[in-house]
């Protein structure tokens, strides 16, 4: 085998020094798994009761609930939309300059890749409690977490999709005489933008998610509620509760599916 890191090799074959890095890897984590108490033999002896759990919520749902749940999912989607918008109008600048491609400085650029280390260091969860402590409760604290943590995803995903443009169009705008300016907004992000695209909205997933355990810190959405039903063995709730997160969840994923292609189609014919 080749030990070269690339791949295809010159024999086809898998590079060497990726397959023994995966199997340094794999023995290691097989050594290390009883740190994590992994025991095959207790799954094995927990499926009855997972079964019995999940037996529970195929019962007849609490209709009297629905305005409630309806009001908590509105909630918790207007924290999770308006979460992401915030970021993304923050994470754009930060982003371009944690770039190497598009950044005007090496300080500068790893600078801003620390600062979204940084703040990707801790989950939603724990802000949420900064900022509950800060504010208060409500929804507030918990768009104020979705977007700070969301400000550390989404700036090093669009620095990724910056640093993987091709430079054929960037060289071209430079020969023409274009700035690092212009060049960045007419070559490097329209090449970005179905990798933005998906990057968006894979973001408006994981944080419509997020969004639905913060009201276990008090920060508003449907988190609240789904932990007390939880507590109280009112699957007719849960039920309900996890069915409307799956929809949404659901929901984003297509219109994920429908605007990445058109993006990709657009920026395909654009290329021509």
């Amino acid at each position: 085998m080749s030990m070269s890191w690339y791949w295809p090799t010159r024999n086809g074959r898998p590079p060497g020094v990726a397959v023994v890095g995966v199997m340094v890897i794999s023995a290691l984590l097989v050594i290390s798994a009883t740190t994590v108490e992994i025991s095959f033999s207790k799954i094995i002896q927990s499926m009855p009761r997972m079964f019995d759990f999940m037996g529970h919520l195929l019962v007849e749902p609490d209709w009297d609930y629905v305005p409630q749940l309806a009001e908590k999912m509105l909630q918790t989607l207007e924290m999770t939309l308006l979460g992401t918008a915030i970021a993304v109008f923050i994470a754009m600048p930060i982003g371009i300059l944690a770039a190497k491609n598009s950044s005007p400085h090496p300080l500068i650029y790893r600078a801003m890749r620390d600062l979204l280390s940084f703040i990707r260091a801790l989950p939603e969860l724990v802000w949420a409690l900064v900022f509950v402590s800060a504010v208060g409760l409500g929804p507030l604290p918990g768009v104020m977490a979705l977007a700070f943590v969301t400000v550390g995803f989404m700036g090093k995903f669009i620095a990724d999709s910056i640093e993987v443009v091709s430079p054929c169009a960037i060289e071209g705008l430079n020969a023409t005489g274009c700035t690092h300016l212009q060049s960045i907004f007419y070559a490097m992000l329209p090449q970005a933008v179905p990798d933005f695209i998906g990057s968006l909205l894979y973001i408006l997933d994981h944080n419509l998610r997020a969004a639905a355990v913060l009201g276990l810190v008090g920060a508003g959405g449907i988190g609240y509620d789904m932990v007390m039903s939880m507590r109280l063995f009112n699957y007719e709730r849960i039920f309900m509760i996890a069915f409307s997160i799956y929809l949404l969840v659901t929901l984003l994923d297509r219109l994920s599916d429908i605007l990445r292609q058109r993006a990709i189609g657009k920026v395909f014919n654009d290329n021509k």
